[in-house]
């Protein structure tokens, strides 16, 4: 097959992840705390998977975002006492980030008020097909990270 060829396979698949991203993404926003955008959930879960504090930078890195939206979302976390944000004791120009217990607290609270919806969609695919996918949307991803 051609490149050429590939294209209406590549944009078949590319408008479905962009349409269930899209999906997904309204799905959540209805069923998280109030006031809790996805963009915090994510801070906060990826913060208890990690156990340990993230600077401002790894955080934008890890979500393939600008360090100024990545602020945004700290500065917003950090009002709402979700996250404690210090000072780099080894570089004062760095600030280092925390879950704090509150920011676990709502965290836990979210992926509770998420688990039916998605433990539905999961339940009507089949476990044998999200596990069958799973694989290839991993590799895509990462296709996608080493491209930037």
């Amino acid at each position: 097959m051609t490149e050429d060829s590939n294209t209406p396979l590549a944009v078949a698949l590319f408008s479905e992840l962009l349409t269930a991203d899209q999906l997904l993404r309204n799905r959540l926003s209805r069923v998280l705390p109030k006031g809790m955008e996805i963009s915090h959930f994510s801070v906060l879960n990826h913060l208890i998977f990690v156990q340990d504090e993230r600077s401002p930078a790894q955080l934008a890195d890890t979500f393939h975002v600008t360090r100024g939206a990545m602020t945004n979302t700290l500065t917003k976390l950090e009002w709402a006492g979700y996250v404690h944000i210090r000072p780099d004791w080894d570089d004062a120009r760095r600030k280092m980030v925390a879950i704090s217990p509150a920011g676990k607290q709502a965290r836990d609270q979210a992926v509770a008020a998420i688990a039916p919806m998605i433990n539905q969609v999961v339940g009507e695919l089949g476990g044998d097909k999200v596990r069958a996918v799973l694989p290839v949307l991993r590799e895509l991803r990462v296709k996608l990270e080493q491209g930037e």
